[in-house]
């Protein structure tokens, strides 16, 4: 047992719907720890009698979870929307108690798990950071020699003696992953921290997160990027409705997560009823389909081809949205990126989006082997995320006879097909 970093046995959490958590005093908890044996009976009493759950009202957000992470494994939490991710990593940063069962922790713990989290809005970024290694139990000397690495990896030079309260999203998430990150804990809880800030800025997050990871530093890693989640992580865990229902190698839970969670519950469903989304919603997609070169929807793509992507939008504020960047990922199925585009990467940045509208995207001779990959989307406005889906849908590829030359180029062979010619001479 030595060499493990956090165990868990038969870790619960209940939340009554509607209800707030508040803080409780020694003698609430005293209580409730005296009484929870009794409810115990009470409920079982009443459910073996009635039929029905004792209270209707309640849901639970976790349920008999058990698991072990070793000391140096990096481990990739994996699920929709509510599954329980971010409750389990808020059981284990301390900041909520577990209903049932208890988890043990050996070493100390940063985490990352929203938007400033543990940050006092009325100091300044320069006082948080100091205020946040205190809490992790570092000496100011310790803080001190870190102090220019974050600020640096921030890019906060110019606002660091201004109050965090007037921080851009972008700017709060930039600080804050720059201390989870610099701190040295020995276990790092991390969730979405690729959901706010430019592509940029996650680029370098997923950089700093594969350089922790070689420090033989303990993570835990939640995000809907499984691209970033399977090249960081080697073993994952599926959580649905509060259980895990998968354990294994982070592939095998990426495609596991992708085939019985994803594509049987959300691929059929319209994008205005789809909740595995984050971001602001300044500016919100509400559909998405493809056309051929004369405008024609198709269900798949032919390579060689022009394809049209088109993206329904609408806007929070009817006056429109400022400053808009749309970015797209395709990936393999199992999370592998093969290219991204966006309308920075092209120099088209929307500087005015009206109320309602689409944006297309044209590619000319679409220039994938065969096969099925996913669709990611990035939209936002402002430099701050508004609209975040992994993965917004999956593309057919067909053979279009790319070359016309009646060869088959096959996924095996080569990922991107080059519109290259051949040509030789006698000398």
């Amino acid at each position: 047992m030595n060499d493990i970093a956090i165990n868990i046995e038969n870790l619960s959490k209940q939340y009554k719907i509607g209800a707030t958590e508040k803080g409780r005093t020694f003698r609430e908890s005293l209580t409730d720890k005296v009484l929870t044996p009794l409810r115990k009976v009470r409920n079982a009493f009443a459910h073996s009698t009635s039929g029905v759950d004792a209270e209707p009202e309640s849901i639970w957000a976790l349920k008999n979870i058990s698991l072990q992470v070793k000391q140096g494994e990096v481990l990739g939490v994996i699920g929709r929307n509510g599954a329980g991710k971010t409750t389990l990593l808020k059981i284990l940063s301390r900041i909520t108690e577990p209903t049932e069962g208890e988890a043990r922790i050996t070493g100390r713990v940063g985490s990352l798990l929203e938007v400033g989290a543990g940050f006092h809005s009325e100091l300044t970024g320069k006082e948080n950071i100091y205020l946040s290694g205190a809490i992790l139990g570092m000496k100011k000397v310790e803080i001190d020699k870190k102090f220019d690495d974050i600020v640096a990896f921030a890019e906060i030079e110019k606002f660091l003696n201004t109050p965090v309260k007037r921080y851009s999203s972008g700017m709060y998430m930039r600080l804050a992953f720059a201390v989870a990150a610099h701190m040295d804990p020995e276990i790092l809880l991390v969730d979405e921290v690729l959901a706010v800030g430019d592509a940029i800025f996650q680029t370098k997050c997923l950089a700093k997160m594969s350089d922790i990871t070689r420090q033989g530093r303990t993570v835990l890693f939640v995000s809907h990027n499984l691209g970033a989640v399977g090249s960081i992580c080697r073993r994952g865990i599926v959580l649905d409705q509060g259980n895990i229902i998968f354990e294994g190698p982070i592939q095998e839970s990426i495609q596991f997560y992708e085939s019985e969670i994803f594509q049987k519950k959300y691929a059929d469903k319209s994008l205005t009823e789809r909740k595995d989304r984050s971001g602001t919603g300044d500016v919100k997609l509400v559909d998405f389909h493809l056309e051929n070169e004369d405008g024609e929807k198709i269900e798949r793509i032919l390579n060689g081809n022009t394809v049209k992507l088109c993206f329904s939008y609408r806007t929070k504020r009817e006056q429109g949205a400022e400053d808009v960047n749309l970015n797209i990922v395709v990936e393999r199925e199992a999370g592998e990126r093969v290219f991204q585009l966006g309308t920075r990467f092209t120099g088209r940045q929307i500087e005015h989006l009206p109320h309602n509208g689409r944006i297309v995207c044209t590619i000319k001779r679409f220039p994938l082997a065969p096969g099925k990959y996913k669709l990611n989307l990035y939209l936002e406005s402002e430099m701050n995320v508004s609209d975040y889906i992994i993965p917004l849908t999956y593309l057919d590829v067909v053979d279009g006879d790319f070359y016309g030359s009646g060869y088959q180029v096959f996924e095996n062979e080569s990922k991107i097909l080059i519109d290259g010619k051949w040509s030789y001479l006698s000398i």
